[in-house]
């Protein structure tokens, strides 16, 4: 049987992502459903569950994908647009063999690609590749399928709902950024109580309003005006497929995804003392000292979603969190990352809470530090950047943690070198007690590049 080759770089460790009509086209949507539908098979799987994000290439991908499913004969499920945390939903529910969402996820319009899951674990890493050398050598399994449409978003809303206990209201506004979550959220808000306003709720994979990454502050810029010009409690933003959350308080000040995940511990801790709380190694000291000084276990990984989730189901830890806004709750909920459910957990601390989200923010210890950092370098360049400095650290004596690239600890606090699993860039943060102390750091971060052949930026 004639196989189908698929780009190598859209074979990344999280996903298969690429450029619309370049790396990325719909003989490949087509292969993948072949060759997933065919893992599926083998397991003894009968369908899989697809859904697709508002990008004006996701209706054909979806498609197209469902064609290789069909065609290996394994009926397909269609959730049609949704956001991603409500197809780990449907599979959740449906207890389905496989799933895949067609997302581009924070990228631009021009990217779009597939986020896999097999038996409601992620399917990732060297699964990714192996699917990859599937589909060149064309072992497919052969049958028929059938498809069929389902509607998940009011069952997925209540859902959600359930969880927010308080009697007390709340003045919310929603940065949807013309992303698929914008059906989901518009509903959410009509059901809560309090008052809701919903900026850019228009499905428009455009995304004219702003790009849909709300770690990018330059995003937050219409939330921010919202919230400080009607005076509302704080602001709730999203990424492009709903899986990553991103927060504003009462006085227009970003509270960053470590800061969130620190409210998320304390309140978790004070009915679960002792248990664990994962955080990428990108946050900051203060979220693993406030995890210790409440009673808990503090753990440092390695960023994305499919890490995260294994461990998690390894160590049984009931939170964890990244600084991208990706947060995962195994306490109460089903332990994926789906940034409306944050949402709801964070208005319910605040509801529940005397402080204001503003108050909770102003307590907790203030570090200065540098946003992530991203700069760019080729794929084939970016790992072998960060060996080469790894090396040079340790020819320096340096304390440093390797559990993914190098966070090196220091007297005026911590800097952080590592390669994108996303994106051809470095990635680096700094976090200091003092405006000194981050510039001194800072200043060695660029050393150490400018060494290894990459100069950047003032930073």
């Amino acid at each position: 049987m004639v196989g189908h080759t698929f780009n190598p770089p859209l074979l990344r460790k999280y996903d298969i992502r690429g450029i619309v009509g370049e790396t990325l086209s719909v003989d490949d949507a087509v292969a993948l459903g072949r060759t997933y539908g065919s893992i599926v098979g083998e397991n003894g799987g009968k369908f899989v569950c697809v859904g697709r994000d508002g990008r004006l290439s996701s209706p054909d991908m979806l498609e197209a994908l469902a064609s290789g499913f069909l065609a290996s004969g394994i009926n397909v499920v269609d959730i049609g647009l949704a956001a991603t945390p409500m197809l780990y939903y449907a599979s959740k529910m449906l207890d389905a063999p496989g799933a895949i969402m067609i997302t581009g996820s924070h990228n631009p319009p021009n990217y779009n690609g597939f986020k896999l899951v097999l038996a409601n674990s992620p399917f990732w890493a060297d699964q990714i590749q192996q699917l990859g050398k599937r589909s060149a050598a064309g072992d497919w399994i052969e049958g028929q399928g059938e498809k069929l449409e389902l509607n998940v978003l009011e069952s997925y809303v209540s859902r959600l709902c359930r969880d927010y206990r308080s009697e007390r209201e709340l003045k919310v506004v929603w940065d949807v950024g013309n992303a698929s979550v914008g059906p989901a959220v518009v509903e959410l808000a009509r059901r809560l109580p309090g008052h809701h306003v919903v900026l850019n709720e228009t499905v428009d994979g455009t995304f004219p309003a702003h790009h849909p990454d709300p770690t990018m502050p330059e995003n937050l810029t219409d939330l921010i005006n919202s919230v400080t010009g009607m005076g509302y409690d704080l602001g709730i933003a999203f990424d492009g497929d709903g899986d990553r959350i991103g927060a504003v308080d009462g006085e227009g000040r970003i509270v960053w995804g470590d800061q969130l995940l620190a409210f998320y511990a304390k309140e978790l801790l004070g009915r679960r003392p002792g248990v664990e709380v994962i955080a990428d190694v990108k946050a900051s000291q203060v979220l693993f000292d406030e995890i210790e000084k409440l009673g808990g276990k503090p753990v440092m990984c390695a960023p994305g979603h499919s890490v995260i989730k294994s461990l998690m189901a390894e160590s049984g830890a009931p939170l964890a969190g990244e600084m991208s806004g990706h947060v995962f709750f195994a306490d109460g909920y089903y332990g994926y990352d789906d940034a409306l459910y944050a949402a709801i957990r964070l208005l319910d601390i605040v509801a529940a809470s005397d402080r204001s989200l503003a108050e909770m923010l102003s307590d907790l210890p203030q570090m200065v530090n540098t946003p992530e950092v991203r700069i760019e370098v080729t794929e084939a360049r970016k790992f072998a950047v960060v060996d080469e400095v790894l090396a040079q650290a340790k020819a320096d004596n340096l304390s440093i943690n390797e559990v993914d690239g190098m966070r090196v600890n220091g007297s005026d606090g911590w800097w952080l070198l590592r390669a994108s699993n996303t994106e051809a860039a470095l990635v680096v943060r700094c976090e200091s007690d003092n405006k000194d102390g981050l510039d001194r750091l800072k200043a060695t971060v660029s050393g150490y590049l400018s060494r290894a052949g990459v100069m950047t930026a003032p930073f």
